[in-house]
């Protein structure tokens, strides 16, 4: 469920067609909204996360709403890209907060956790089962 006022950016595709993640700007909190889908694994998540930042170079995001309900998959190869690649350039870039709603995967709620505890001390980073929610925290970083 987005919000009324969520503006569409881009959809990036898998190598099927299929919707690999939408990203939205939620203008009001400036926030930069990830709605992921499918089976990730860590290339995608790769070439999701490069593609978001593209979207954060160009917009004054400050906030992520990582969203993963829609997914499933292992894609823990991609954590240690995530820790000493990607968090520098998002740090650098401004990035302060991540609310990430939990995919009802087991093994990928496993993987997200240890993303949080990747970006401890960076990165404030909560995990949440409610856009609801999730916005809320968001609105109070």
């Amino acid at each position: 469920m987005l919000t009324a006022e969520a503006v569409h950016l881009t959809t990036l595709s898998d190598s099927y067609g299929a919707p690999l993640a939408e990203y939205y700007f939620l203008p009001t909190n400036a926030i930069l909204y990830i709605r992921w889908h499918g089976h990730l694994t860590a290339a995608a998540i790769i070439r999701g996360v490069t593609a978001a930042m593209q979207q954060i170079e160009e917009h004054p995001f400050r906030h992520v709403l990582n969203d993963k309900r829609d997914t499933g998959g292992d894609w823990s190869e991609a954590l240690p890209w995530l820790q000493y690649e990607w968090r520098p350039l998002a740090v650098a870039a401004g990035i302060r907060a991540i609310a990430y709603i939990l995919s009802p995967d087991f093994n990928a709620q496993l993987v997200s956790s240890e993303f949080v505890e990747a970006m401890y001390g960076q990165i404030n980073v909560s995990l949440f089962v409610s856009e609801t929610e999730a916005i809320r925290w968001l609105q109070k970083q």
